[in-house]
């Protein structure tokens, strides 16, 4: 033997004592007891003892054994558990840090809350492309080209017959061709114009309603949306309805309400008038009905388009519409 227990078990406890890494002392506990391990040669070698000492060598190589596992086996537990306890910055006393819950953009919180009025009121909901056609951006809202009202739109050109829709508007000759009457649509989106100040973004959000049946009249889309405008703020908010002009409804009205950030004295969101225009509104001109081929001595109808953004400002109190394109946390975060 070319060394004895004695001095097996004095070198292991030596370099044990000596080793404050894990992977080191694993790799000690492999070195001693492992199948090619210092004690298990020794246990192979016993036979090659005189016959009277094998019996006693080969017990002192067992108790060895089991003496340095026990001792490799605390070492390694105490030092996992050193280990857990310096860990830096966690204090294991302290409650868990909840996930910061994000929320919709003030935008299409208010987008919603319309849509689920005027669902409530027996609309549905229709989409339209946000590049659009010039013939249903314009054409079909009877806007032939070189009409003066196209000054009016600030319009985006892709090219010559490709715009940006300007409005929502195009939903109206879009639905009435696959739909025949009665027809009870909104639709919300995004539109675009050259447009940048105070109370306009050259993107935005609108949402158009259409209604077609027999019968409907202009006190029908008054009735409408003084419930709307009742609905979204309050019983208490006034509304007026002031003659104006679109060319594709007959007559034409602009909407108004009592502005809710001065309650009518005065700001500059209402430009000082106390009023602020919330929405345009009228009865579809005949002339889109002929287009899409609806029989205009049978069924009549009312249009209208609002802001989102317009909307959100009013209900939040907030006096710069730039302000949620702006991605400031601490402005979003509010809603």
């Amino acid at each position: 033997m070319e060394k004895s227990i004695s001095e097996i078990e004095k070198e292991a406890l030596t370099r044990l004592e000596n080793t404050t890494e894990t992977e080191e002392i694993k790799e000690l506990s492999l070195h001693y007891l492992g199948r090619k391990g210092v004690l298990t040669k020794f246990l192979r070698n016993v036979s090659s003892l005189p016959e009277n000492e094998r019996p006693i060598a080969g017990k002192n190589a067992n108790i060895l054994k089991s003496t340095l596992d026990i001792a490799f086996n605390n070492v390694l537990k105490e030092l996992e558990s050193t280990k857990d306890d310096n860990v830096a910055g966690i204090d294991v006393t302290l409650p868990g840090r909840s996930c910061k819950r994000g929320s919709l953009h003030p935008i299409t919180q208010i987008s919603n809350e319309i849509s689920d009025i005027f669902l409530r009121l027996g609309f549905d909901i229709a989409q339209s492309p946000e590049v659009e056609t010039d013939y249903y951006n314009f054409e079909a809202l009877n806007i032939p080209k070189y009409h003066p009202a196209r000054a009016m739109q600030d319009t985006f050109y892709i090219s010559e017959n490709i715009v940006l829709r300007t409005h929502t508007s195009p939903s109206q000759p879009r639905t009435m061709e696959k739909t025949d009457p009665p027809v009870r649509i909104i639709s919300p989106g995004k539109v675009f114009r050259c447009d940048s100040d105070l109370t306009h973004t050259p993107m935005f959000h609108q949402v158009e309603g259409l209604m077609v049946d027999k019968g409907v009249s202009f006190g029908d889309l008054k009735g409408l949306l003084t419930t709307f405008i009742h609905q979204i703020f309050d019983n208490k908010t006034s509304l007026r309805f002031r003659p104006s002009f679109f060319p594709f409804t007959e007559p034409s009205a602009e909407v108004d309400i009592r502005c809710v950030i001065c309650r009518g004295k005065g700001c500059r969101v209402c430009s000082r008038t106390g009023w602020i225009e919330i929405l345009g509104a009228g009865m579809v001109h005949p002339a889109v009905f002929e287009k899409i081929g609806y029989d205009t001595d049978k069924y009549t109808g009312f249009a209208f388009g609002m802001g989102i953004e317009r909307i959100a400002m009013l209900k939040y109190g907030i006096d710069d519409t730039r302000k949620f394109f702006e991605n400031d946390i601490r402005f979003l975060r509010q809603f």
